[in-house]
């Protein structure tokens, strides 16, 4: 886990280094928990919302876009219940004078005895070798058996604490369990008590006149209050879904892991409205073809899993999350809710208008149901840079530090490197960029050997570098170097534009899920 950590460090100051993500306002000590991404950043970003927005809207007919407004009419959070309901249990360490969330606490501690059988499983696999038979092992042995009872007990007192509600019931479990803070090392808890997460601020000329709105917490209700305007100008027919991609706003309580817990976000939503009564159907398809465009990616797909809600949130009737093995644990990157009616019916009967579905087929109308699909583009692009990041030993010592970004990801998909400073190599060079730069990123550096150059560029995941030499000159063909086997070959520069355009295509990620 140690060396884990060390690596997830390396990988925050990798951000920094090649302008991936910066510290927001770092030159006043910066904002807790408020990041800006970089000009690498942003170009990854903005892919990876293309590669999502695609995969919705371009890929589905019955999928379309929205950009709703981040200010909306305070009754919206009263009617989805963030006013009452949005909240998380915190509780404070006396000692360390930190604050935590009770409910994070106790996750690590499950966390902790999956990792005690994992350590004993893995210690058994060494002692015994080919013999080993895992499955055997984790029913028998008297230390997994009693890691394993311990972490059932704890799972369902975890579960019934939350669905019920019950403070002191959490607080009761870190004082069993022992739990102690990672800073002070103590047991000294305050009473665990809720805290809302939505930011407010005030809208009007006067401070009498004002009105107190929120900033949104999610992108979905602008959605909701939306979904008869786009059906109807749309004339969309049930099953049917709107894609969002905007920025939230929680006041989080811990906010931390860098990127993965931010205060100012930004979530990529698509809400698809069905008929009642298939609404669970319509959930595990989404699960299926929401795992696949992650898959698709090619970060392993070990790395993923579905993880279902202990607490079903105050919307749901089956709520389910797609993890990412980073560095810290498995992590929830995507959350894949069947919400029933309830936002709808409730917008309806705070609002006093009617929003019901007109169905056609059926000659009645009904308040939809809608099924979720919510991923945090920066815990996405988070998995992304974290699964793509390795340091990488050479043969004959040489070390390398690369990101395997999926090439239609990668902020530069092509750099132009002339192997000298002169002899008309740098014009030739330009020569390429201005014909190829309407296709796709180019990036030309002459500065420094061409070793370390392959190097600047493999750290920011360029899958392509073109080496422009005295012999391209006479034969018009340049060096292309492959990031991560650096094989090289040579090609002639007219074809260098559809070598190039097939690998980083965007069309190769959405092919893979068809």
């Amino acid at each position: 886990m140690a060396q884990q950590e060390d690596v997830f460090k390396k990988l925050i100051s990798h951000c920094k280094e090649y302008g991936f993500v910066f510290p927001s306002s770092e030159i006043y000590d910066g904002l807790s928990a408020v990041y800006d991404y970089g000009q690498m950043g942003v170009e990854l970003k903005n892919n990876l919302k293309k590669y999502w927005w695609d995969s919705m809207v371009l890929m589905h007919e019955n999928i379309v876009g929205i950009d709703s407004a981040i200010f909306m009419h305070p009754t919206i959070w009263k009617a989805s219940g963030h006013v009452d309901a949005f909240n998380d249990p915190l509780i404070d360490n006396r000692d360390s004078k930190k604050r935590y969330r009770a409910d994070v606490l106790i996750e690590e501690q499950l966390a902790k005895y999956d990792d005690k059988i994992d350590k004993e499983v893995a210690k058994a696999a060494k002692r015994f070798g080919e013999a080993f038979d895992e499955a055997l092992f984790r029913v028998t042995n008297p230390r997994v058996v009693e890691n394993l009872q311990k972490k059932e007990v704890l799972h369902q007192r975890f579960a019934e604490a939350l669905n019920q509600n019950d403070l002191e019931a959490l607080r009761q479990i870190i004082l069993d369990e022992e739990i102690v803070c990672p800073v002070s090392g103590s047991k000294n808890w305050t009473e665990v008590r809720q805290f809302n997460l939505m930011f407010s601020t005030e809208m009007g000329s006067t401070a009498d006149g004002a009105m107190k709105v929120y900033l949104r917490p999610e992108t979905a209700q602008g959605i909701f209050v939306n979904y008869l305007n786009v059906q109807k100008t749309g004339r969309m027919k049930i099953p049917f879904g709107i894609a969002q991609i905007g920025k939230a706003f929680r006041n989080e309580i811990v906010a931390r892991q860098f990127i993965f817990r931010m205060r100012e976000f930004e979530q990529m939503e698509m809400q698809f409205f069905v008929k009642p009564g298939t609404e669970l159907e319509w959930f595990e398809k989404w699960k299926e073809i929401r795992l696949k465009w992650h898959k698709a990616l090619g970060l392993g797909d070990h790395k993923y899993r579905f993880h279902d809600h202990e607490k079903l949130a105050h919307y749901a009737n089956a709520a389910t999350d797609i993890e990412f093995q980073l560095p810290f644990g498995f992590k929830e990157v995507e959350g894949i809710h069947s919400r029933t009616d309830f936002d709808l019916s409730n917008h309806e009967k705070y609002s006093g208008k009617s929003i019901k579905y007109f169905d056609p087929e059926l000659n009645e109308s009904y308040v939809p149901y809608v099924v979720e699909t919510s991923i945090g583009l920066d815990r996405t692009f988070l998995s992304i840079l974290a699964g793509s990041y390795e340091e990488e030993t050479l043969p004959g010592g040489e070390s390398r530090v690369l990101l395997h970004l999926p090439p239609a990801l990668a902020p530069v998909k092509l750099a132009i490197l002339p192997l000298v400073k002169k002899d008309g190599l740098p014009e030739k060079a330009r020569q390429i960029i201005n014909e190829l730069r309407f296709d796709f990123k180019c990036q030309y550096d002459e500065k420094d050997s061409i070793g370390r150059r392959y190097r600047r560029q493999d750290a920011i995941g360029t899958p392509f570098c073109a080496t422009v030499d005295h012999d391209t000159l006479q034969d018009n063909a340049v060096t292309v170097r492959d990031r991560d086997s650096m094989e090289q070959i040579r090609v002639p520069i007219e074809e260098l534009r559809s070598l190039i355009s097939d690998k980083v295509d965007l069309k190769q990620l959405l092919k893979k899920q068809a």
